[in-house]
């Protein structure tokens, strides 16, 4: 089993001053992949730039050659699985079958409510469970076949059309970002790849060892959702996005290479940095980020 690094672009910059060039720089670092997030807006970002993820990749696939791109992650808080198939099948193509597709079950920020009426609510948990649910198989359906006709109870298509598919086939592949037994089971059945940030619990109040012990803890759920579906958890890359633990990993090298080692004994396939962005929750010394890409994983003879 070997480590890889990726980092995360958040889609603040304009293309032609900043943003292009951040996504080839990330190949040119090394990255493993380069992701994005998939909001309208995020949390303290909400009131300045922030541009589509569908259009970034697009743009990055075609100033990129090798690094791979993807979403971390993409929710049905504000897509449906029909048009989303049509927008992966397009990327998928401009990249040459270079995307992963990060999707989870999404949160009650900003995406929730924007497509919502003055007088709906946005889902709870258990509904946005639901939904979740039903968008990963339908999209799975659409992402292999020519030709989908579907009925549920959240969603439908009629005869919707993906010719000629994917470049990646059978399809490309899907990072499922879960923590909860539904989700988990969603990852083990539909995932070439599981994804967590940790312990949201634990981000403010909590230590690095609690945080080991709750993600060691994730590691073993999945591992019994594998068993469930009859298959084997080491199929599936574990993916570790970080910036929501209680560790600092760009604090330093040395921090970086303990986190990285620490995690990667705990069976993590990839770690995944945010590209520094000065005078936000991302905040991290440039040099020392380039340095963690260039020579981290080097450092653990990964």
């Amino acid at each position: 089993m070997s480590l890889r690094l990726s980092t995360v672009i958040l889609p603040v910059d304009h293309w032609h001053e900043s943003g292009r060039g951040k996504w080839q720089r990330a190949e040119e670092l090394g990255f493993h992949t380069a992701y994005t997030y998939d909001h309208l807006s995020w949390r303290s970002f909400r009131d300045g730039p922030w541009f589509g993820a569908v259009p970034t990749l697009t743009a990055a696939a075609t100033v990129t050659q090798g690094m791979r791109l993807g979403t971390l992650v993409t929710s049905p808080n504000f897509r449906h699985p029909v048009t989303l198939a049509k927008d992966l099948i397009t990327l998928d193509d401009v990249s040459d079958g270079r995307i992963t597709l990060g999707i989870g079950a999404g949160g009650n920020g900003f995406d929730a409510t924007t497509l919502r009426r003055s007088d709906e609510r946005a889902w709870t948990p258990r509904e946005r469970a639901d939904h979740f649910d039903e968008f990963v198989p339908l999209l799975d359906q659409l992402l292999r076949e020519p030709s989908v006709t579907y009925e549920g109870r959240f969603y439908a298509a009629n005869e919707a059309r993906n010719i000629p598919g994917c470049v990646q086939q059978p399809r490309l592949p899907f990072a499922v970002a879960a923590t909860g037994p539904r989700g988990m089971r969603l990852a083990a059945r539909y995932g070439q790849a599981w994804v967590t940030t940790g312990d949201p619990k634990l981000y403010e109040a909590g230590t690095p060892e609690q945080s080991v012990q709750a993600i060691r803890g994730q590691l073993t759920k999945l591992g019994t959702a594998c068993e469930s579906v009859g298959r084997d958890v080491a199929e599936l890359d574990k993916i570790l996005l970080t910036g929501f633990t209680p560790d600092r990993p760009l604090d330093s090298f040395d921090a970086f290479v303990d986190f990285a080692g620490t995690h990667f004994a705990l069976g993590f396939t990839e770690i995944v940095i945010h590209w520094p962005i000065p005078d936000s929750d991302f905040a991290a010394d440039e040099k020392v980020f380039e340095r963690v890409a260039t020579e981290g994983l080097a450092q653990l003879g990964r």
